[in-house]
This record gives C-alpha cells, structure tokens and sequence, in this order.
C-alpha cells in the first residue's frame, strides 16, 4: 500500500488549506488549482489531499484539476520528480497514463512506489512499456513488472521477447505466466530484435491478429472455429479464416503470447496447433472457460498433451462432463482417462464398457470399476 501523504510535511500555508477545518470555500479555490505561495510541488500534494476529502464536491473538483493540471504547475513539479512522495507520483502516473512525456519524469523518481510502477506495466501505452522495458536491472529485482509488461496487449511483440529472453537468460522463472515454460522454451530458437522506435514487421502482424480477433469476437459459448465434413476432417470457419491466416505466419512466441491474451476464436484455433508449445500453451490460457475446455475435451483432433493437461488440472476435472468427455475421447492418454473413471457414474460406466470407440485399456478399467462397485 502506497504511504499517504503526511500533512506535517507540508508548508504551514499548505496545512491550513487542507485541515479539516479549513473553510469549505477556500478548499473549493485550492481544488482548482488556485493556491498562491505554495510551490508547484506542494499544489500538487495539496490535490491529492483534497481529492480524498469527505466533502463531496472539494474532491470531486480536485480530483478533475489533477487529470488536467495547468502546463505552469505539472511541468514545475516534474522538474522537481525527486521532491514529490509517492502519493503524489501515483496520483499524477494514474492521471497521465497516456502520456510518456509525463511518465519519464516519474517512472526514474526515487520515491516513486512500485505499486505505482506495476500500474504503469500493466495499464500503459506502447510508449511507456518501451520505456519500461529498458531498464533491465528494475525488471530483474522486480520480476513481476515482466509479467505485467508480457500481459499488457499494449506492449509490442518484440518487446515481450526482449524481456522473456532477459528472463530466460538470468534464471529468472515468471509464475505470473501460465505458458511461461512454453515461452522461455519458445525463445530459445528465436531470433531477439534490437530496440527501435518503431515497430517492427513482427509487432503489426501481432498487432493486426489482435484487432481482427476483435473485430470477429462473439462466437456463442457452444460454437467452434471449425466446420467438420462428414470424413471428419475439421474446415476453418469462413468468418474465422482471416485471423487463422495471420496466426499462421506468426512465430512460436507470437503464437504463445495470443494464446495467452488472444480472444477464445483465437485460443480455439491455436489449441489446435500441430506444435506442442503452442498447443499446450492455448489450454493452459487464463481465458480459457469451462465451455471452451469441454469442447477442446471431446475433439479427437486435438494433441493428447492437451487432453493430459486438462486431465491433471484440479480447476477443470470439477466439472464431471469434461471428466466425462476426457474418459471418451479416444486420443486421451490411458493413464489420465483410466485414472477418471473412479470418478464417474454407474450409467456412465455401463455405456463406457460397451462403448467402440475407446480403447480396449479403458473399456477393461470400465469393466474391473463396474464390477467392484457390484461387490
């Protein structure tokens, strides 16, 4: 939690103004910014102050003033960024967010909280991940801010690869990553681009994915990416073919970075893939919702290392038709479907010990499960 700002430490002049008090009226003039004698620094504490003020309209006014402060007083405060306490710098990171002329001035300030900094990592434009990016050193004492950088959609492709391959390179593990195996094996076989200040060909192809898996998000929760033919052979969807040809050109990395912030026509597209990184990356997405693994559950097209990560994931076998579905599924690993069994119902065992279309291990497990429950 960020320190608040101690009163005592300000100017006399600034104290009155901000007392309880302090006459309504005079606190409704500071909220605007008026506050003559007082340092551009203290003006702005002065702010934060007031816009947490019990009195509704003061601090509704102070916090409006705060988002758009004059020219004369922000720049004089930014110039002195070293003087300003951390209540004071989230208060005006949080305010400019959009603005990397701003941020520049705070993001290096000693006082500066990392609350705030892991704000701007996960909240901040292009610009200011850029310009967060580059200081290795901070990322590595505070590997959380990789994390948040690697999830912010905002941040360009080559950037995240910048930062896993620091990671990656430092012995550094990023837990807050659910594909951050997949990744860190991912970059090993990449190629790492050097800064630039202006994205790469790389970054708009990802950038590109992005907005048309936004433009074609909506799919019902019971609807696939896919059309299967009669052979069953699965046909990308018409609507889905122009985001399945951009992800097609991308690399291992991209693939896995829109596996994990990709839409769900994106995720069921990548869990597809023929590659076992990208794959087991779409399943292990944060996004993925309990409709989307029971579809990925019962297709036979999919690779057995995605039925055997659903298969050991506590979160998904709650749900007993996905355990149901896993038991099903012909592609499903012996050892995870056989392990299901225990679990499912009486009718459903019977139906299992007759089925065709499991293998003969399973169907047997079916059986030997059917007849102790008999006993």
């Amino acid at each position: 939690m960020i320190s608040p700002i101690d009163p005592s430490t300000l100017s006399p002049q600034a104290q009155k103004i901000v007392s309880a008090s302090a006459p309504e009226k005079l606190q409704e003039v500071a909220a605007r910014g008026v506050v003559p004698g007082v340092h551009p620094v203290e003006i702005v504490a002065v702010l934060v102050l007031l816009a947490q003020s019990g009195r509704a309209t003061v601090a509704a006014t102070a916090q409006r003033t705060i988002a758009a402060l004059p020219d004369a007083i922000l720049s004089s405060a930014l110039g002195a960024a070293d003087r300003l306490n951390a209540a004071t710098i989230d208060a005006i990171a949080r305010a400019y967010v959009q603005r990397v002329d701003v941020l520049e001035h705070l993001i290096g300030a000693t006082s500066i909280d990392m609350e705030t900094v892991e704000h701007l990592a996960k909240a901040g434009t292009e610009s200011v991940a850029e310009l967060m990016a580059t200081n290795e050193e901070r990322l590595l004492k505070h590997p959380r801010l990789i994390e948040l950088l690697y999830m912010n959609k905002r941040t360009r492709m080559s950037t995240a690869d910048r930062i896993v391959e620091l990671a990656v390179r430092n012995g550094v593990e990023l837990h807050g990553i659910a594909a951050w195996k997949e990744a860190a094996a991912a970059i090993e076989n990449e190629m790492i681009v050097e800064p630039s200040s202006e994205p790469t060909p790389d970054d708009l192809l990802f950038a590109d994915a992005q907005a048309i898996g936004d433009q074609i998000a909506g799919l019902g929760a019971d609807d696939d990416v896919v059309d299967e033919t009669p052979e069953g052979v699965e046909v990308v969807k018409d609507l889905i073919k122009p985001l399945s040809q951009r992800i097609s050109e991308m690399t291992i990395s991209q693939k896995i970075r829109t596996a994990m912030l990709g839409n769900k026509e994106a995720r069921m597209l990548l869990v597809r893939d023929t590659n076992k990184l990208v794959c087991s990356a779409a399943i292990r997405s944060p996004q993925m919702q309990e409709a989307d693994v029971l579809m990925v559950s019962k297709n036979r097209n999919v690779q057995d290392e995605v039925l055997r990560i659903i298969g050991t994931s506590s979160e998904w076998l709650k749900s007993y038709q996905i355990k149901l579905s896993l038991v099903e599924n012909p592609k499903s690993p012996t050892a995870v479907a056989s392990k299901l069994i225990s679990h499912l119902r009486e009718c459903d065992l019977k139906m299992l010990s007759k089925s065709k279309n499991i293998s003969g291990a399973v169907k047997d497990a079916a059986k030997r499960h059917l007849e102790r429950r008999k006993k």
